[in-house]
């Protein structure tokens, strides 16, 4: 007869299976980053979400199912969980934050700018990496949501969150800006507030966004994550990912937005190289070419 488990009491059991969540989140992103890996295991995720029984998502058409129960074990899936289901607010795909967290390249001591925090999950991820000696400045232009996550970030002395337009609040010298709602283009505050060498790491889209398209529309031609980083008075441009992402209504242009649909629609995504400012770049080298800005094979 095989020896009895021995029963782990109930903290070191959620810990065992943070860690594995954490190892399983990097793997289906394809990525390893050490850092993030500790920083996923440490975070505890019900503290992001409100009472139990929670709300997963079944499908993007708006679809969800409720958890068996409160146990918090049913939160460390690869899953994307509601915040305010009425609205389609949710907290979103950690293998995807993952993805896009490691472009961002977060390191001790930065200062970190994270635009839409909801109720602050990926915000206390990023507290985790810039550690002790670091700052992150969360803004969120939802009322409720940026009360709710003052409170649940309060743990954290580096994180202070700000409720307002994330593209128009002033913003100190910034080595990240994370921006996790969907825009046409970048707003000139994210880009003039990079210090050198850093990163923004923002969703363009089209207006598909991720619910009711009819007929489907491929993730492929809904948006893209991008990691622009500045160089000087250069911005170079790397795409990291599809995405389906709320839109950020204050974000939206029109003439941009028509930009990204062809320019998603012709594919090449993957070779984009510069973001341009100005719009005197000639088209046969432009991906993207929208008033003022443009996006660039070379």
């Amino acid at each position: 007869m095989p020896p009895r488990l021995r029963k782990l009491d109930r903290a070191t059991e959620l810990a065992v299976v943070r860690r594995a969540y954490a190892k399983q989140v990097l793997a289906a992103a394809g990525v390893a980053n050490a850092d993030l890996e500790v920083a996923y295991a440490h975070v505890r995720r019900e503290d992001f979400l409100g009472a139990g029984p929670w709300l997963a998502i079944t499908d993007w058409a708006g679809g969800y199912a409720r958890t068996p129960s409160d146990d918090p074990v049913y939160l460390y899936v690869d899953s994307v969980f509601a915040i305010l289901p009425d609205r389609h607010l949710n907290n979103g795909q950690p293998s995807g934050h993952a993805k896009w967290l490691v472009s961002a390249a977060i390191k001790p001591g930065h200062h970190v700018v994270h635009v839409g925090t909801g109720t602050g999950y990926y915000t206390a991820i990023m507290a985790e990496l810039v550690g002790p000696s670091g700052r992150v400045t969360g803004i969120e232009f939802d009322p409720e949501l940026a009360v709710r996550s003052r409170r649940n970030l309060a743990p954290f002395a580096q994180v202070r969150v700000i409720q307002g337009d994330g593209a128009t609040v002033p913003l100190e010298a910034t080595d990240v800006i994370y921006v996790n709602a969907g825009v046409t283009h970048p707003a000139g505050a994210w880009l003039d507030g990079l210090t050198e060498g850093g990163r923004l790491v923002v969703p363009l889209t089209t207006n598909r966004g991720f619910t009711h398209n009819v007929p489907p529309v491929p993730i492929e031609r809904r948006g893209a994550y991008f990691c622009i980083e500045r160089q000087v008075t250069n911005f170079r441009a790397t795409w990291v990912s599809p995405v389906a992402i709320i839109s950020c209504a204050n974000m939206r242009d029109r003439a941009s937005e028509a930009a990204l649909e062809q320019a998603f629609a012709s594919g090449r995504v993957g070779e984009v190289k510069w973001l341009r400012r100005g719009g005197d770049v000639p088209a046969q080298r432009c991906w993207l070419r929208a008033p003022g800005w443009c996006l660039t094979y070379d």
